[in-house]
């Protein structure tokens, strides 16, 4: 049996009187990276974002069905919004750091969340710097504005920023689309590493990179979800036309 940390059930997701996403129920399964395809506003980052709550922040949005994460509804009125955010990171398509030194946007969460132990903190940044494979990088310039860095290190440094506060679940959107491939290649052999101690979810727009990094693959089309499966079977042999074709390059 499948080790299933996250799944939905019949979620719809409304901005208003538009339907974004239409009965989308899938399951994301623990230690693998889940990769979410389909074309221009298909709903992919709209679905990313339910599952931490992120689209909270936008007015007149609402949602029907379940997210469920560990065996609780994270819509439930119990549930602390904060402490799921720390639990469901999330990684954005431009690389934010803050206007800060490198050492205090690793360690922001973690005072955020209330430590204050120096050395505790101290440990975390280093921990996080070296699993975001930045540490070599940067150990000798902590103190220098995150600013500094090039895209792919900002990047790599936002990736570490989510997962001082230890995360279970890191969501990334699009989080290689604005780097080189140079700086592409970085952040999915990161991927590949994070896998062994969180689950991810990935929005790419680029099929080579779903294919190279993510065990599944999610193909959404006009805020449905047209075929879920594993990602060599959805590449290589899909159930359906429309799956084929996207992938294929005949249409999006």
């Amino acid at each position: 049996m499948p080790d299933i940390k996250l799944y939905t059930e019949h979620f719809n997701f409304y901005y208003g009187s538009f339907k974004a996403l239409t009965d989308i129920s899938m399951e994301i399964e623990t230690h693998r990276v889940t990769a979410l395809i389909g074309p221009s506003g298909c709903g992919k980052s709209t679905f990313l974002r339910s599952l931490n709550r992120m689209n909270d922040i936008i007015l007149g949005t609402r949602v029907e069905g379940k997210v469920i994460l560990d065996n609780r509804d994270i819509y439930d009125k119990s549930i602390d919004v904060v402490d799921l955010r720390r639990r469901v990171g999330m990684v954005f398509q431009k690389s934010n750091p803050f206007p800060k030194s490198i050492f205090d946007n690793v360690a922001y969460g973690l005072r955020i969340n209330g430590e204050r132990n120096k050395s505790i903190i101290a440990q975390r940044v280093e921990e996080s710097l070296k699993d975001a494979a930045l540490w070599e990088e940067v150990k000798d310039r902590l103190g220098a504005s995150a600013m500094d860095l090039s895209g792919g290190q900002q990047q790599r440094l936002c990736i570490a920023r989510a997962l001082a506060v230890k995360p279970e679940v890191i969501l990334m959107d699009e989080p290689a689309s604005a780097l080189d491939p140079i700086a592409t290649q970085k952040i999915e052999e990161l991927i590949f590493q994070l896998k062994k101690d969180y689950t991810i979810i990935i929005v790419t727009h680029n099929m080579q990179q779903a294919a190279r990094v993510s065990d599944y693959t999610a193909f959404f089309y006009l805020g449905e979800l047209i075929e879920f499966g594993e990602t060599d079977q959805i590449f290589t042999n899909p159930k359906l036309k429309k799956t084929e074709d996207y992938v294929t390059g005949r249409f999006g």
